[in-house]
């Protein structure tokens, strides 16, 4: 069981890389509307699932790369393994017990009565609040996106003209940006959903290892990584101090005689102290 509140701070450098393209915008990193670049929520859920099934861990949500059950769909995978439940609360704990991202992150489970492949589909609309909260990526100082045209060496189709149109593209990167998220468990939420101290143990290794098996075109091996951590675990269920307080006690900003932050060492990085909460602090320098 889980009997103290965790607050926690990550610290992500992204150098050369998109670390989260936008679909609705070319593909383009993510920024918002001041210019500050961003790792959605959503992506970083997904890294940390895709780290739990590293180790062995049983995820709800795959995606169709890390598949490792052979489910094609959601409510496929939630139906073959949950036949029978007396209830909604029923059907909500097997599915805690089961799915470590459903106890964690919560679930909707909302799915029409239908037969697929031989599996029977029932009526399901069942919700899941879970204790782990985590907020989007948002880089220290606006970043500066630099958009690189590129040239396939051959057609994808067959041509009698040459090179053709598809031969051209383009790639999005981030020069260099330093991202702060944050993240908190709440406990009287992991009470319902079962998540435990050992669960939260396995989201801290998750998030030291957040960038592993991660590498892609747009984020070469070692151009993203989780510079720093902080683990702040309370006292009691409530908490010492509000979520607020400790995720502002980060502060970073870039150093007074840099001009332009190509590393983690252009900031300076403020732990203000909080009386009788010292956090664990994981860093990969």
């Amino acid at each position: 069981m889980l009997d103290k509140k965790i607050d926690f701070v990550a610290i992500i450098s992204v150098k050369n890389a998109n670390p989260n393209g936008d679909p609705l915008n070319g593909n383009r990193p993510r920024e918002d509307i001041r210019g500050y670049g961003e790792i959605s929520d959503v992506a970083l859920k997904r890294k940390i699932r895709n780290r739990l099934m590293d180790i062995g861990e049983s995820v709800f949500v795959q995606s169709d790369e890390r598949n490792t059950d052979g489910y094609d769909s959601l409510s496929t995978r939630a139906a073959s393994t949950i036949k029978k439940y007396e209830s909604r609360d029923d059907y909500a704990n097997q599915a805690c017990e089961k799915w470590i991202d459903v106890r964690s992150f919560g679930q909707v489970f909302a799915f029409k009565k239908r037969k697929i492949d031989g599996v029977e589909i029932k009526e399901v609309s069942v919700g899941v609040r879970g204790p782990v909260t985590i907020h989007p990526a948002f880089s220290v100082e606006p970043i500066a996106i630099e958009d690189i045209q590129i040239t396939k060496s051959v057609n994808s189709e067959p041509s009698d003209k040459g090179k053709s149109s598809d031969t051209m593209g383009m790639k999005h990167r981030v020069n260099f940006g330093l991202y702060v998220t944050k993240g908190s468990i709440n406990c009287q939420l992991a009470e319902k959903t079962g998540f435990s101290k050992e669960d939260a143990d396995k989201i801290h290794d998750a998030l030291k290892t957040l960038f592993e098996n991660d590498a892609s075109a747009a984020r070469p091996e070692g151009s993203v990584n989780l510079e720093k951590l902080y683990w702040f675990e309370h006292g009691s269920k409530l908490g010492d101090y509000p979520t607020l307080k400790v995720h502002e006690s980060i502060q970073v900003s870039r150093k007074e005689d840099i001009q332009e932050a190509n590393s983690i060492d252009d900031y300076e990085i403020n732990v203000v102290p909080l009386e009788g909460l010292e956090p664990d602090v994981y860093s990969l320098r």
